[in-house]
């Protein structure tokens, strides 16, 4: 959009001295004339721009102009180019890489070559993960229905949704929507989603009520387990919950006590840690604890 290119071509101008229009016209896949005309709108703004010809000539900005710069500072930039390198970790589209390019096109731009924050919102399952990010934004867009396989702990089900946005949350990725199976307003977990594909249905946007937007309330914790820890696994615990997630037992074990909504996960996450967890609280929850161990225990034993 020709907006974009003006920004662009601004941003350009305030991080470097001077810049040619053939090399703008290459930047943008534009012509010269088109450069051209995009230097005149933006002197019609109010900025003013000379151009200079001959071997050391370019567009600058006229000396004494002062520009405020507070709207593109480095620390705000900085912040913009995090951010879409971030996104850029599970898009396959070339559209972010371009914008990053715009807003720092030289390695000695605003935005430093050295980036002190990495971060990769991807998975194990990156390819995938990014194309069905691809699929849910297009089919957002276009309102139309979605339809794949999702693997939950009862069972694998077909489900068909009227999708509405894509969140990361909780360390992975969801896509939110209302659910014509289930009738409701559900979270999907994208890498327990597959064989997904965008229907030729388009639907009507629902008016979606505030609080089905209150996604903490689909895993709010209703329920409390208390575990005695061995004191050489406190670096998972600190890991997970931080520092003051536990506080020492009189037989120097570590108490811990938290809430939980999913069972099984709770179960697995507490074998996970072999004998150096023992849940004591609920009790009922420990007797099945203790069936796992002896299960898993009955799996092995003829190889023993």
């Amino acid at each position: 959009m020709k907006i974009d290119r003006l920004l662009s071509i601004i941003i350009i101008l305030l991080q470097r001295t001077k810049v040619t229009a053939p090399e703008l016209a290459r930047k943008f896949e534009v012509s010269r004339r088109t450069i051209y005309r995009d230097i005149e709108d933006i002197c019609k703004a109010g900025i003013p721009l000379i151009t200079c010809q001959g071997g050391s000539g370019g567009i600058s900005i006229a000396d004494g102009y002062q520009l405020d710069k507070s709207v593109l500072s480095v620390d705000e930039l900085q912040s913009i180019v995090t951010g879409l390198k971030s996104l850029n970790s599970v898009s396959d589209t070339p559209a972010i890489e371009r914008l990053i390019s715009k807003l720092s096109p030289n390695r000695e731009g605003v935005v430093s070559v050295t980036d002190n924050i990495f971060i990769n919102l991807s998975s194990h399952y990156k390819a995938s993960l990014s194309g069905k990010i691809g699929q849910m934004k297009s089919a957002i867009s276009g309102n139309k229905l979605v339809r794949f396989e999702y693997y939950s702990n009862k069972g694998v089900s077909d489900r068909v949704i009227e999708p509405y946005l894509i969140t990361f949350r909780w360390t992975a990725w969801y896509v939110f929507g209302y659910c014509t199976t289930g009738k409701g307003f559900r979270l999907f977990k994208l890498n327990r989603l597959w064989q997904c594909a965008v229907l030729d249905k388009p639907f009507s946007p629902r008016e979606v009520p505030a609080k089905a937007l209150s996604f903490d309330d689909y895993f709010e914790d209703q329920k409390r387990i208390t575990i005695l820890f061995d004191p050489s696994v406190a670096y998972r615990l600190v890991e997970e919950y931080g520092p003051d997630c536990y506080k020492p037992a009189e037989d120097g074990r570590l108490r811990f006590s938290i809430g939980y909504t999913n069972k099984d996960y709770m179960i697995a996450w507490v074998l996970g840690f072999g004998d150096k967890a023992k849940v004591i609280e609920p009790i009922a929850l420990a007797n099945e604890i203790k069936e796992k161990a002896v299960d898993m225990l009955q799996i092995y034993e003829h190889d023993i």
